[in-house]
């Protein structure tokens, strides 16, 4: 589904990614492992079209974006769930999940997503007419990843989900990560919490100074504590 070729990028003079080569297939959750600094979110950035300075290929379903807006490729099925969330102030959950649809062309559908929305996150359903940003920090992370949901989107790149986050809506989250995949939803994940993320992947890649350093099976590199110690430890 997506294919990463010879992808570079910079801010400013700083060269963060440096010729990454790597795939997602579909309906796989992939997991982008490394220390902080080794070029994950830069990765996920530069695929959504948020980093202007690159170069490479970014194909997604047979298409190269690389060049295109992020709402264009928003519009071929690409969703995006940054770390620091952005919920919108002012704004109830309620509000803030419509704000997912408001650049889609299945707006005629939104009172239907948003009962979709609502079953698959029980927390909040229980709060659509409370304000966003007064939700704890895991409900946010819901709202926000529910928000993007919103569209139906192929895939799903996720940075960071579980940072700051209590264990309980940890182990809650990537139990939903794992219902979304069943349901068909490819996941790209940006992940510290390397066990964690590990256990619900299929294949995993380690990046290090932008660069892919290691690559291969979830169950595979979950069980090579060598790797995760060297290159993985915060």
């Amino acid at each position: 589904m997506l294919k990463v070729q010879q992808l570079n990028a910079w801010y400013d003079h700083s060269h963060v990614i440096q010729g990454l080569d790597f795939e997602v297939r579909q309906g796989e959750i992939v997991t982008l492992m490394g220390r902080n600094g080794a070029g994950k979110t830069s990765t996920l950035r530069t695929i959504m079209g948020l980093v202007s300075k690159c170069r490479g290929q970014v194909i997604f379903d047979g298409q190269d974006l690389l060049g295109q807006p992020p709402h264009v490729r928003f519009h071929h099925g690409l969703a995006y769930v940054p770390e620091e969330r952005r919920i919108v102030p002012g704004l109830t959950v309620l509000e803030n999940l419509q704000l997912g649809l408001l650049a889609s062309s299945r707006r005629g559908e939104m009172d239907a997503m948003i009962d979709e929305i609502a079953e698959t996150f029980p927390r909040l359903k229980e709060r659509l007419h409370q304000e966003g940003t007064s939700l704890s920090g895991g409900e946010q992370q819901m709202l926000a990843i529910a928000r993007a949901m919103m569209a139906r989107p192929r895939m799903i790149l996720l940075d960071e989900p579980s940072e700051g986050i209590m264990p309980l809506l940890v182990h809650e989250m990537f139990q939903l990560f794992v219902r979304m995949k069943q349901a068909g939803t490819t996941i790209l994940l940006v992940e510290q919490n390397v066990e964690r993320a590990l256990s619900i992947s299929d294949r995993a890649y380690i990046l290090d100074q932008g660069q892919i350093v290691h690559q291969g099976a979830a169950d595979e590199l979950l069980r090579n504590a060598e790797i995760q110690e060297r290159y993985c430890a915060v």
